[in-house]
């Protein structure tokens, strides 16, 4: 038989980075050491086939959709064929990136590396014996870069830094000077935007956003070349002047800037050369919970934030007018970003495995799903094999559609952990043992605990079954070493069955009659006649006395 991997359920999100690809619903994140695909529009998921030698925390998707590069904690990345779902190239970094993005006219793919930042060629679809070629690096930075931020025309590219700067970079050939250093914050910077003209779709201004809450507004300042043509030098670039004179030439005796393509204008100087002027500074006042995860939406001009307390906010520059502020969870937001049109956010919790789609005009969830906390104890499949129903240590029942891969509800009346799951013949039913001492019945049409069955004094259940007319239903224990038999009509004790020397980890009805089987850890297997209330026999599964 040919076994093949399907989906991975239970794990929507686990850390790192969470993506669109490109223009359309489909949402990428990573999970471990894989990367789950999610179509918001078609309602669904999966895992996809290729694995990474270890977790998988930096995802970038080509402008156009057709391309991811996934690299993991261990510095390899892979290269792959979104479309197909294929891997096309591997290749190995001198660490682990902290931020990987492609450029807007996808030909470029930037890659921070420690205290580096590298430009790579992207190899598209070519077919090359080294597909991946280093074109610059970028040295220099006092610690390790967060984020990055491209330009329009992929010729500039914003870093911030935890060094408290953030750095505009020069990245096309013919573009000299040194980089141009925002200053000013007073914790690390984790989210660097360019900001451009709705009309013109020229770079205006830029956003730096920090840890501690705060971000500054950086408007580009134009129309200085009438008086004096060389732009003050860049704080901490002493050097600035003379980089910024080897950009200009002499032509017919007139002097002129060098055409960068970025303004459209031969006398507009290039952004890194250029002169930036500090406009505003703005906080968000969430002390002391720090500032996670931000993103920001070029079209719209909106600026969503993350914190560590769990509290998201969507603001709308450059006046900084909260729209939203909001609380998820109790813990911190590792990721949030928008989708292509703005109309979408997207929030992951690392620690709590959970991945959110919020419609912020609306107020409405668009996707909802979070793993379980702790470790999953049991599992079982539906009669027609269309749900799954897993219990774990969080307490927590949830029911699972296989098809699609998303969780439709969570049981979380135990108070302790969920040790057995068993669905009812009619698959209308579930049931769920746990050590709180209770075994419940949940009703899957209306979503509620419709049954409890308890025991004269409290019992922690390890195993569970019910027979093929969903009349009785048995469960073993831990502690006492019994079976309990209860009515599933009137919810009452109708038996108790001794005789087991240890937990009862094992229950099982025969297809055909009315014979349960039994399984315990003092090595023996018992068959019991549930309705004449009788011990049939008993096998001895092993004999030594190890």
């Amino acid at each position: 038989m040919n076994y093949r991997f399907q989906n991975l359920l239970g794990a929507p999100y686990r850390g790192g980075d969470a993506v669109f690809a490109g223009d359309s619903p489909v949402l990428l994140s990573a999970v471990g050491n894989r990367v789950a695909s999610t179509d918001l529009g078609a309602s669904s998921s999966l895992t996809l086939p290729f694995e990474s030698s270890s977790n998988v925390t930096r995802l970038a998707v080509s402008p156009s959709g057709d391309f991811l590069l996934a690299a993991d904690d261990n510095g390899r990345a892979l290269y792959a064929n979104l479309r197909r779902r294929a891997v096309l190239h591997r290749v190995s970094f001198k660490g682990a990136p902290s931020a990987v993005r492609f450029s807007p006219d996808g030909q470029l793919i930037a890659v921070a590396v420690r205290k580096v930042v590298q430009i790579w060629r992207s190899p598209g679809f070519r077919k090359e014996f080294f597909p991946f070629h280093l074109l610059r690096t970028f040295p220099g930075f006092a610690a390790g870069v967060t984020a990055f931020d491209w330009s329009p025309d992929s010729a500039f590219l914003l870093a911030s830094c935890k060094d408290l700067t953030a750095r505009l970079l020069p990245v096309k050939n013919g573009l000299r000077g040194k980089p141009f250093l925002f200053l000013g914050h007073r914790a690390a910077v984790v989210g660097v935007f360019f900001a451009t003209d709705k009309k013109t779709g020229r770079v205006k201004g830029v956003y730096t956003v920090s840890k501690d809450g705060a971000i500054f507004t950086w408007n580009l300042v134009e129309g200085n070349e009438d008086n004096d043509t060389s732009p003050p030098p860049s704080p901490g670039t002493p050097e600035q002047g003379s980089e910024q004179n080897d950009a200009m030439e002499l032509d017919g005796g007139s002097r002129k800037r060098k055409s960068l393509g970025e303004s459209g204008k031969s006398d507009t100087a290039p952004l890194h050369l250029a002169k930036w002027e500090l406009q505003e500074k703005h906080f968000f006042m969430q002390s002391p919970a720090k500032l996670t995860a931000c993103d920001y939406h070029r079209e719209l001009d909106m600026v969503v934030v993350g914190f560590s307390n769990g509290v998201f906010g969507l603001y709308q520059m450059p006046d900084f007018v909260c729209l939203h502020l909001l609380s998820i969870s109790r813990e911190k937001i590792t990721t949030a970003i928008f989708n292509s049109l703005g109309n979408w956010l997207v929030f992951g919790c690392a620690k709590l495995g959970q991945l959110l789609v919020w419609e912020w005009r609306s107020e409405s969830y668009i996707l909802k799903q979070q793993g379980h906390y702790f470790d999953v104890n049991c599992i079982a499949y539906s009669p027609d094999s269309q749900l799954l129903a897993t219990g774990a240590d969080d307490n927590k029942v949830k029911v699972w559609t296989v098809s699609s891969g998303f969780c439709f509800i969570t049981f979380s009346e135990h108070t302790n952990a969920v040790t057995a799951v068993h669905f009812m013949a009619n698959n209308h039913s579930l049931l769920s043992a746990s050590l709180d001492g209770t075994i419940r019945a949940w009703d899957l049409f209306r979503y509620r605990n419709f049954r409890t069955f308890t025991t004269p004094s409290p019992r922690q259940f390890v195993s569970l079954t019910a027979d093929q007319s969903g009349e009785v239903i048995c469960a073993g224990t831990l502690d006492s070493f019994e079976i309990f038999v209860w009515s599933m009509k009137t919810g009452r004790l109708l038996d108790v069955l001794s005789g087991h020397e240890g937990p009862v980890h094992g229950l099982m009805f025969s297809p055909i009659n009315a014979i349960l089987a039994s399984s315990s850890w003092d090595k023996t297997v018992r068959l019991w006649d549930v309705f004449e209330k009788q011990f049939v026999l008993q096998f001895l599964t092993s004999t030594s006395k190890d």
